[in-house]
């Protein structure tokens, strides 16, 4: 499938604004996981593929999962190993699965590649009270229950963190580019009001050179596959 042209804006604007902010969350879960030379990766939702990236930069062996073609392809761009759907389980399964904010049923898929032992790390929004973006886009989005997930898919928990990872934009179009690009709005009736009126809840949170400062914290679970 090849992307539209407002698609491959939009998937722009996920990797050139939005993605970065989400780096110390994924800094966090590497040192945590000691994710080094050796270790095999699967991210699930890599979007344009920094996670993957970084992941790279500390000798890993990485491989991503996207649905969306705009992003898969400027993830290729990035020359990295991006497919839309889970790679079959191989002789030597993956180390560690990055599954944030997943479906239970693209978790599920892509369990069985994951070896004995392997982590798996889900993560999202942490309490709505440390969170700027949900209050912004008035009321959502909200934290899946993470614990009860890792249980439902039969792992078994084996630490969490919080992480803050605040987003921080030049201006309130950067802000707004970059929030639209997360795909919160996809489901806005107007896209032309959804986006006015994200600009104007932005507005209070402009500091003095109108930049934008959003705080947030996200928390992940790591959990074992038994």
């Amino acid at each position: 499938m090849t992307p539209t042209p407002t698609a491959t804006l939009v998937a722009r604007d996920w990797a050139e604004i939005q993605e970065r902010m989400l780096v110390p969350l994924y800094e966090a879960v590497y040192d945590r996981l000691e994710v080094g030379p050796g270790d095999r990766l699967l991210g699930l939702g890599c979007g344009a593929g920094l996670p993957l990236l970084l992941a790279a930069g500390r000798g890993a062996a990485a491989t991503g999962v996207e649905a969306d073609p705009a992003r898969r392809a400027l993830a290729r761009e990035r020359l990295l190993e991006v497919v839309a759907d889970p790679p079959a389980p191989e002789e030597r399964p993956w180390d560690v699965l990055l599954a944030f904010s997943p479906s239970p049923g693209a978790l599920a898929s892509a369990l069985p590649g994951v070896r004995r032992g392997g982590a798996v790390v889900l993560a999202d929004w942490g309490p709505p009270e440390r969170c700027t973006v949900p209050a912004v886009l008035g009321g959502g989005p909200v934290g899946r229950d993470l614990d009860t997930m890792t249980a439902g898919a039969g792992l078994v928990p084996d630490g969490s963190g919080r992480v803050f990872c605040p987003f921080g934009y030049a201006d309130v179009d950067s802000a707004v580019r970059g929030l639209l690009s997360t795909g919160l709005y996809d489901g806005a009736a107007d896209p032309a009001l959804a986006e006015k009126e994200l600009s104007e809840a932005l507005h209070p949170f402009e500091r003095g050179d109108g930049a934008v400062w959003l705080p947030n914290v996200f928390r992940y679970v790591v959990a074992r596959v038994a």
